[in-house]
């Protein structure tokens, strides 16, 4: 093996930014992101750059170098904002807009300085109690039973995956963490059940998670696109008589395309009628049960085993900030816990240790921005916030409902809008009508001053108006539909 060459390093180019350096641009960036924050609304919220523009205007062969930073900020606001699609913009309206508050954004500056991970108590005590504080916190704020044990992690993706595999193991005999599929003999086919409304992470949680997607029952859902709930309990049983396993079921408060919340209380009594793990997705909706007249979406809680909700959809966290609550977690944790001797401490046995309940050993202090979060607006501040959109929604409800033109087409229990153009209401076809409408939309999208997406249901094309950022008010909701409608007009 070749040792250094000790002659070519330089001893005056070692170590980090000078401090000095690190506080002048510091503050030049935090004027940056409050000119940002204070002028977002003139950016066109989608960008309108090509596939490859930002690729191409940058180096194909990384600095030899040190650059100066007014050379790298330069680029930032040339080359990479015009490639920026401002998820913070109050006109971003597509899928489910989110915000990284003011103070969640200063507690990430400090969560990337202290840049400590949160896999052991030991590797930093102070984050692993301040998350353990926080979701203490937030369990009570959302109305979870006693006793339930949260964690943050990233998505809800791998919260569900995370609940799919402790469902797998928490069945009797199978141990197949120990031994694998293979490993088990005469292993029946296991079975997972879900709405036709799920969040497609259900699948690609099966599909990690070893079950299949052949092994995905989809229940139908109703004209409210909720599950239901007689043709779940029929398709447990036709498994069950046709050999195979039932073992987890998952229902959702907010499906994706129209925020429809699959009855909870009557899912989870025929999970424990035949044994079945219950996970709840409510991924986007769930933190609105921090408002007192919503809290009724936590019955039938009693009979759920896992449940996650996402502030970083609908909280004002930047993404990614997922909340997963289990209510025994010493099943996640016989599901996931390996201890190398170089991660076992002395401390272990008295305090809670995060990476014995997931697949991530390398975790971000992610608390610290929740902690910011609830310190800042408090509870009455987010129950506010949360009111306001819920209001300034059914407001846009109700500029589709009392059109001529337009169709409500889902009921609204949240902050989405599903809808569509129908000049006179008097086409039929359905194809006719999403040409319409996908042209109505990119039409809105290039103007830069308003964000949609769109889904489909049961074969219709739909436009999704979704509410969720915190500067968004009555005043954008008025312009969004002088757009929407003014443009539907000219193309009709």
């Amino acid at each position: 093996m070749k040792s250094f060459d000790m002659k070519n390093i330089d001893p005056g180019n070692l170590g980090d930014m000078p401090l000095d350096d690190f506080k002048s641009l510091g503050n030049r960036f935090v004027e940056w992101i409050c000119s940002y924050f204070g002028d977002i609304a003139s950016y066109p919220v989608l960008s309108t750059s090509k596939p490859g523009d930002i690729r191409n205007a940058l180096p194909g062969n990384p600095p030899e170098y040190s650059e100066s930073f007014n050379d790298i900020i330069k680029d930032l606001d040339n080359i990479i904002m015009p490639g920026i699609t401002h998820w913070n913009h109050p006109n971003f309206n597509a899928y489910f807009s989110n915000t990284g508050s003011g103070p969640a954004v200063l507690a990430d500056l400090v969560t990337a300085a202290l840049n400590v991970n949160v896999m052991l108590w030991k590797t930093s005590p102070s984050a692993t109690e301040l998350e353990e504080t926080v979701m203490e916190w937030m369990r009570q704020l959302l109305g979870l039973p006693d006793g339930f044990f949260g964690m943050i992690i990233d998505t809800a993706s791998t919260a569900t995956f995370t609940s799919i595999v402790a469902a797998r193991e928490n069945v009797p005999g199978l141990n197949i963490r120990l031994k694998g599929f293979a490993g088990v003999e005469g292993l029946k086919p296991m079975i997972l059940y879900c709405s036709d409304q799920a969040h497609s992470s259900v699948e690609k949680g099966a599909v990690a998670a070893g079950i299949g997607l052949e092994n995905v029952r989809k229940i139908k859902s109703d004209e409210n696109f909720s599950i239901i709930t007689s043709e779940l309990e029929k398709n447990i049983r036709a498994d069950i008589n046709n050999g195979k396993l039932p073992f987890v079921v998952v229902s959702t408060i907010g499906t994706t395309s129209t925020t429809s919340i699959d009855p909870v209380p009557e899912i989870g009594r025929i999970s424990r009628k035949y044994g079945l793990w219950h996970h709840v997705d409510g991924a986007y909706a769930g933190v609105v049960s921090i408002v007192p007249e919503r809290r009724s979406l936590m019955d039938g809680f009693e009979n759920v085993d896992s449940y996650v909700t996402n502030p970083h959809k609908w909280l004002f966290a930047p993404i990614d900030t997922s909340l997963i609550f289990y209510r025994d977690p010493e099943k996640v944790r016989s599901a996931f816990s390996i201890v190398p001797e170089y991660l076992k401490t002395a401390e272990s046995s008295e305090t809670i240790d995060y990476m014995n309940y997931g697949i991530q050993l390398g975790r971000r202090f992610r608390a610290l921005k929740l902690w910011f979060i609830l310190r800042y607006f408090g509870r009455q501040g987010l129950i506010n916030r949360l009111r306001d959109h819920l209001r300034i929604s059914l407001m846009f409800r109700d500029f589709i409902e009392e059109s001529e033109d337009f169709e409500l087409m889902a009921p609204v229990p949240f902050s989405v809008i599903c809808f569509r153009f129908n000049p006179g209401r008097k086409i039929s076809d359905e194809d006719e009508l999403e040409k319409i409408n996908s042209d109505l939309m990119e039409k809105i999208n290039s103007t830069g001053k308003l964000f949609l997406s769109h889904t489909k249901l049961r074969g219709k094309y739909i436009i999704r108006y979704a509410v969720g950022n915190i500067n968004t008010n009555e005043d954008h909701i008025k312009k969004a539909w002088e757009l929407i409608s003014s443009s539907a007009e000219a193309g009709s």
